[in-house]
């Protein structure tokens, strides 16, 4: 389908069972693959993310078997590196899977390409391959300098400390992380500047310790991985409902009225995007939380109030605050969003020229965004929404027909990536 036509709504309200996590979907399947013993992972996220990491490890040799006609996966482990020694990876744009796998195929001794989509090609990975470098990773770029693809070739004996940015992408750090136990050797990592997107880190070290990996850490600046580290199947693994897709539904409840509540994921969850939630309330809304489900209205007032706001801890979170600043009184600024540069798209580029279709006046710099809802909130009818092979933008910009307006989505299978039902549930909701 090359567009989507959504209707003009007014109101929003149900319950959402939300799909699993990307982010622990493509830690636990990669952990998994490395454990000793047999996982089975539940709940797993069913997406193009997923498809291509559990592809790339059938590819390594690792044993991946759908249980029945579920969502859940039997990974049988191979307690190590991997044994094949010779792979050509596609990973399509999955940044999780294409980070990760760099990291554990430069440390598993063989010779392997990893490549992906033209945008994957421009998502920088220098920082990781220079972190690899210095531990004695043999990586060749087949294409420009500090971008993929790549070409590993077997690691050879350095030092036992790197040295990664924090400031570009926590999921260099992440991918360390979990390969570092493959060294068998007492290895360091030092955070160079300010660590962004830490709730990200935060998740990779509750799935290490999952499977009994448990990792020193230094404030945000330094990681230690003992040489005794060794990954163990915990025999079964739950994937959380994901909170970054909880956002569009919670945003929904908070412009159109609600309830809405989310099933999956709540209080006692590991990622750092259910502080999302807390942003909106911010804004107004009435949150109300428990253990495994968030729920949203609409302020007593009736609008949401304009923000000023970090937004470092939910880079892919704070997207949806960029839409709702659309239904809210005053000018609201997201600082301290620059990862956004380097996404699946230009988020920041991408965001602000969405935006204005619909009468916002929105201002844009190299780590922000300022959102200015147009005059009286009448926002543009029939405009006709770019998706740039984003599946954030096009989830985050449907919720514009909750100002009474009907919108063309282009490209809307682009949230195939991590949410293929979303349209379908979305339009459940909205009345």
């Amino acid at each position: 389908m090359e567009f989507l036509d959504l209707p003009a709504s007014t109101a929003a309200r149900g319950t959402v069972r939300l799909p699993g996590s990307k982010s622990i979907s493509n830690r636990v399947l990669l952990l998994a693959a490395l454990a000793k013993g047999t996982t089975i992972v539940r709940a797993l996220l069913d997406s193009d993310d997923t498809r291509v990491m559990l592809d790339a490890l059938r590819a390594l040799g690792v044993g991946v078997a759908r249980v029945s006609d579920s969502d859940d996966y039997e990974i049988t482990g191979v307690g190590g590196a991997f044994p094949v020694k010779q792979a050509e990876l596609f990973l399509g744009n999955a940044g999780t899977a294409f980070r990760s796998l760099t990291a554990a195929c430069a440390l598993s001794g063989g010779e392997y390409v990893l490549k992906g989509v033209a945008r994957m090609h421009e998502r920088p990975i220098g920082d990781l391959v220079d972190a690899l470098r210095k531990l004695g990773a043999r990586i060749d770029y087949l294409g420009q300098e500090g971008f993929p693809p790549l070409k590993i070739h077997p690691a050879e004996i350095a030092g036992d400390t790197t040295e990664v940015r924090g400031n570009v992408s926590s999921q260099f750090l992440t991918g360390l992380l979990m390969a570092l136990p493959l060294r068998q050797r007492n290895t360091t990592i030092e955070v160079v500047g300010e660590l962004i997107s830490k709730p990200y880190i935060g998740i990779t070290l509750a799935m290490l310790r999952r499977f009994g990996v448990d990792i020193a850490r230094n404030g945000w600046q330094g990681f230690g991985v003992p040489a005794a580290a060794r990954y163990q199947s915990p025999g079964e693994i739950w994937v959380e409902g994901d909170a970054s897709s909880a956002s569009y539904f919670l945003a929904a409840g908070a412009i159109g009225g609600g309830p809405v509540r989310v099933q999956g994921v709540g209080r006692d969850s590991v990622q750092g995007d259910v502080r999302f939630a807390d942003a909106l309330a911010k804004m107004g809304a009435q949150i109300d939380m428990g253990p495994n489900w968030i729920e949203a209205c609409a302020p007593r007032s009736g609008r949401l109030e304009a923000i000023d706001l970090d937004c470092n801890a939910i880079p892919d979170a704070a997207m949806t605050l960029a839409v709702a600043a659309l239904f809210a009184d005053g000018t609201t600024t997201l600082r301290n969003i620059a990862s956004w540069r380097v996404k699946e798209t230009d988020r920041i580029a991408a965001m602000a020229t969405e935006l204005r279709k619909v009468g916002a006046t929105v201002e844009e710099g190299a780590d922000f965004i300022r959102i200015t809802p147009p005059h009286a909130s009448r926002l543009t009818p029939h405009a006709v929404i770019n998706t740039y092979d984003d599946h954030r933008m096009a989830m985050c910009l449907s919720l514009v027909t909750l100002g009474n307006v009907p919108v063309r989505i282009n490209d809307p299978a682009c949230v195939n990536k991590t949410f293929p039902t979303y349209f379908k549930i979305f339009a459940g909701i909205a009345q």
